[in-house]
């Protein structure tokens, strides 16, 4: 009986090996070279915690394109923004912020969805839309908010609502027959993304962390552009630059820039990595 457990155990450890492999990239992050990456997010500033990675990549040879759902046009609490002042704002600020990583301006897309309202836009428009950029793209890597592993994971609306589209789209976007007339019409094709790289989920689903040793000076200066969401800006917006906010808010907001998260003594950025199909992305299977 003892010796037949023993024999169990084994298996079962000998099974999770693969399995755990499975999980990590074949080539590591820092190397990839020759892809294209899409990071699929609803505001201008979603992308703002992974930009150490995003200029890595982009100074490795690889193709860059950010897609967002939405303008940004509501988030603030400055009581003299109007929307379409503070839409005009934020598309420059990521503009701005993608400038310093390197990725040029025509490889920014904004879908323009109005900021906190992505869940209760049509749901098939939005798959569609995403649809006819993945095949337009082609992208190697879909980055995008985590919409959790073995579990609902929740988000604020347009995250929750931008994860589970960025995925939906992914899954549609390699069927011919959905949305046939993208590929009869418009001449595009079939695609199916091999990988995916998701954010702002939970620690214990992290497995891959890239170093972004190098890059640290142009996440910060990247990050430092959205002023309008970073700073005290926030409540009273007087410039698009550090120089416009009273002395103290200046130093705060700078200080804020420069903390970078570090893993093991090296400045890192954590991610779930997942290749497969993407039914299985939310399976609970590493």
């Amino acid at each position: 009986m003892r010796s037949a457990k023993l024999v169990t155990a084994w298996l079962a450890a000998f099974l999770l090996v693969p399995v755990l492999v499975i999980g990590q990239p074949e080539v590591p992050v820092e190397q990839w070279t020759g892809k294209t990456i899409l990071l699929v997010g609803a505001h201008p500033d979603d992308d703002a915690g992974r930009y150490g990675t995003l200029s890595l990549l982009q100074e490795n040879g690889n193709e860059v394109y950010v897609l967002l759902l939405t303008t940004g046009n509501v988030g603030t609490k400055d009581p003299t923004m109007t929307r379409d002042r503070l839409s005009k704002i934020r598309r420059q600020e990521e503009l701005n912020a993608l400038a310093e990583l390197g990725i040029p301006a025509d490889h920014y897309i904004n879908l323009g969805y109005t900021d906190g309202m992505v869940e209760f836009a049509d749901k098939e428009e939005v798959v569609q839309r995403l649809v006819w950029h993945y095949r337009k793209i082609k992208p190697d890597v879909l980055f995008s908010w985590d919409p959790g592993h073995g579990y609902v994971r929740w988000h604020k609306t347009d995250h929750r609502a931008a994860s589970y589209l960025s995925v939906d789209a992914a899954r549609a976007a390699e069927w011919r027959l959905i949305f046939p007339a993208q590929i009869i019409h418009e001449g595009l094709e079939a695609h199916a993304i091999p990988e995916y790289m998701f954010y702002g989920g939970v620690e214990k689903d992290i497995n891959t962390w890239v170093d972004i040793t190098g890059h640290e000076e142009k996440k910060i200066k990247a990050r430092s552009q959205h002023i309008s969401q970073m700073s005290a800006a926030w409540n009273n917006y007087t410039g698009p630059s550090p120089d416009d906010l009273k002395p103290e808010d200046r130093k705060k907001f700078l200080e804020r820039m420069k903390k970078i998260p570090m893993r093991d003594g090296k400045p890192m950025e954590g991610f779930r990595y997942y290749k497969g199909a993407p039914d299985g992305i939310g399976s609970g299977r590493k």
